[in-house]
């Protein structure tokens, strides 16, 4: 199957293919710029670093990269407006964001070259985005890993978006696992695909070997919804904390940090996913899309790439 290029404002990627950007420090410089020196557009997760940190790594990726450089923000992180500021500042090409709804990160952007793309989980949503001067929205249905704005699929949401949403591009996301899985959204009109999870099992995140193990050692029914501190349910694979959130034992923490603007307290989530990410992945939260269990192996990105396209390349027209 063919494809076009995905443009985004002023940023065109060959492949239409969007790295989602994951939290704590799982997508950082190195797997971002990968991600774009393989035509794609990568995406680092700014939430869990401060703002001097999230400059840091923008332009370290930009000298890793010829291509186009992201972040993604999410709107319910205390800090939202200071790390939107540091990354117009350090240069971003485009900031992606969603857990929740910025009106006025398209404000801050003007006259700058930074861009918004909006995540969304619905055609209204998706309709605000445009109107307020997103160029482009994802649409996550709740295969997705990380916080979830829906309990329904990407499946049920996505042509409703696609048929809201007239005058910038429309990407769908949530369990995008291969190259089948794009053919597939692209047939029902997408510009572009998101995939994060796919991405965690590769030579460039920054996630512990035992992160990624995680993942290859899962089975469909390990990878569960869970109760999030945030106020959202989220999505990852069942462990210790898990079961420990599912019965109520888990132990409540001292918040240190203030990330976030709502929180239960219920678990610090930030030490919880800075766990996971460094190795402990039975106390840690270790988030994951739905179709983490077909992971098999660590590969580069250009090998991902490669098998992507081998894949989408076969399927007809």
């Amino acid at each position: 199957m063919n494809f076009k290029e995905l443009k985004i404002g002023a940023s065109t990627a060959l492949i239409p293919i969007v790295q989602g950007g994951m939290s704590v420090r799982n997508s950082m410089a190195a797997l971002a710029a990968a991600v774009s020196n393989a035509g794609g557009i990568g995406v680092i997760g700014a939430s869990g670093i401060d703002a001097e940190s999230v400059m840091a790594e923008i332009r370290r990726c930009r000298e890793l990269t010829t291509g186009i450089v992201s972040v993604n923000i999410m709107y319910v992180l205390t800090r939202f407006a200071e790390i939107v500021e540091a990354s117009i500042q350090a240069g971003a090409d485009l900031i992606f964001t969603g857990a929740g709804f910025s009106r006025e990160v398209y404000k801050m952007v003007e006259g700058t070259k930074t861009q918004v793309v909006s995540i969304v989980s619905s055609a209204r949503a998706g309709l605000l985005a445009e109107k307020l001067g997103a160029k482009a929205v994802v649409v996550e249905g709740t295969e997705a890993g990380g916080h979830l704005g829906t309990d329904r699929s990407i499946d049920e949401i996505f042509p409703e978006v696609r048929a809201a949403v007239k005058t910038i591009p429309v990407l769908a996301a949530g369990g995008i696992m291969n190259g089948f899985d794009i053919a597939k959204y692209l047939k029902m009109g997408a510009d572009g695909v998101q995939m994060a999870t796919r991405f965690v099992c590769s030579n460039e995140c920054s996630a512990a070997h035992a992160f990624k193990q995680m993942y290859m050692n899962s089975h469909k029914e390990d990878i569960v919804e869970m109760k999030s501190p945030v106020g959202m349910p989220g999505r990852a694979i069942r462990n210790k904390l898990i079961r420990e959130i599912e019965d109520g034992t888990v132990k409540r923490e001292r918040c240190e940090i203030k990330c976030l603007k709502s929180c239960s307290r219920l678990y610090c989530i930030y030490e919880r996913l800075m766990l996971a990410m460094q190795g402990d992945v039975e106390n840690g939260l270790v988030f994951s899309g739905a179709n983490a269990w077909k992971i098999k192996e660590i590969l580069p990105v250009a090998e991902i790439f490669r098998q992507l396209l081998g894949e989408l390349e076969s399927v007809p027209a």
